[in-house]
């Protein structure tokens, strides 16, 4: 059995559950261990590339009304791999290469591969992608095992904020700084079982554009930013495209210090076990006197501080044995 995956997320999940044996090609998006072992067989035409998100946005919007898409296929590697099974995915063509594309490239191989497109919508199926994969490589057990181990995780988190009983918080996810995205598909889920509530989300359905004004009356307790695509620090070159924003300073989560600045992968990269990362993560964003950001993932979370917030940021940071016990942190 030879596998691709042309997402990282499917990449991550056949990592996670010791499969990459089966796995040769995979996407420039891909995490640095399946680069270093795998060919890269899915390209990206920015890649190299440093756009603003403006310019993004731009660039993608006008792909996607001239029909065209902004990620191409090997075909060399691809003949030389001869895959029996590709991973694919329809939920986003703006985020990955999707089935369309993939079955264009597909066509000129002597042998046809299996198609097996991943298409979650929210939480649970994110879970049962990891099925899905483990099922088309043969190895059916080795998906219940690992999602055993992360619904264990997200169990303990859940009874914890029932002990503590504290309320759910007022929260808003940003999947894009300008414009400015709302959370879709599973994250509002993510923000639920850590102890939130997203009421500019969208369940289980495409991020749109929020306008700001809408963001204000809302006025969120927690401001999460996460702009798809990006990491911490790529997300904090443009964090003033918000706060020179007119109100940026009377939102709550602004006078509070509850603006926090995280990477993408925790949310819009849906692998089974990044997404219990990011849960992990937000509850302790929302509820630090439950519990604290796991050690493996400090580096991933930013607190936008004023002067006087040092001390807040170690309370953050400072300790992480009341979230999870030393070990559990890995799937």
């Amino acid at each position: 059995m030879t596998s691709c995956s042309f997402l990282p997320a499917a990449t991550q999940m056949i990592y996670d559950m010791g499969l990459q044996h089966l796995l040769q090609g995979v996407t420039f998006e891909c995490s640095a261990e399946a680069l270093a072992e795998k060919h890269k067989v899915v390209r990206y035409v920015l890649e190299g590339k440093n756009y603003s998100s403006i310019e993004i946005d731009r660039i993608f919007s006008a792909s996607k009304a001239q029909g065209k898409s902004l990620y191409f296929v090997d075909d060399d590697l691809l003949q030389v791999i001869k895959p029996d099974v590709i991973f694919t995915q329809d939920v986003c063509e703006v985020c990955q290469i999707d089935t369309e594309c993939t079955a264009a490239a597909v066509t000129k191989l002597a042998k046809q591969p299996t198609l097996v497109p991943l298409t979650p919508l929210g939480l649970d199926d994110v879970f049962a992608t990891a099925i899905t994969i483990a099922s088309a490589l043969g190895e059916d057990e080795k998906a219940y095992t690992y999602l055993a181990l992360l619904h264990k995780r997200i169990d303990f988190i859940i009874d914890e904020l029932r002990r503590a009983k504290v309320k759910p918080k007022r929260v808003m996810l940003m999947e894009w700084i300008e414009p400015i995205y709302n959370c879709g598909h599973w994250i509002p889920d993510q923000i639920a079982m850590a102890g939130g509530v997203d009421m500019l989300s969208n369940p289980k359905g495409d991020s749109i554009v929020t306008p700001w004004s809408k963001v204000v009356r809302y006025d969120p307790e927690v401001l999460v930013i996460a702009p798809c695509g990006f990491h911490v620090e790529r997300s904090l070159q443009e964090i003033r495209l918000l706060s020179s924003k007119p109100e940026w300073k009377n939102l709550q989560a602004v006078k509070n210090e509850k603006v926090f600045v995280v990477d993408f992968a925790l949310f819009t990269q849906p692998s089974a076990s990044t997404l219990v990362q990011g849960i992990e993560v937000l509850a302790a964003l929302f509820n630090p006197e439950v519990f604290t950001v796991p050690e493996p993932l400090k580096d991933r979370v930013h607190l936008l501080e004023s002067k006087n917030s040092g001390s807040l940021k170690q309370h953050f940071f400072e300790n992480t044995s009341h979230l999870i016990a030393k070990g559990d942190f890995e799937a």
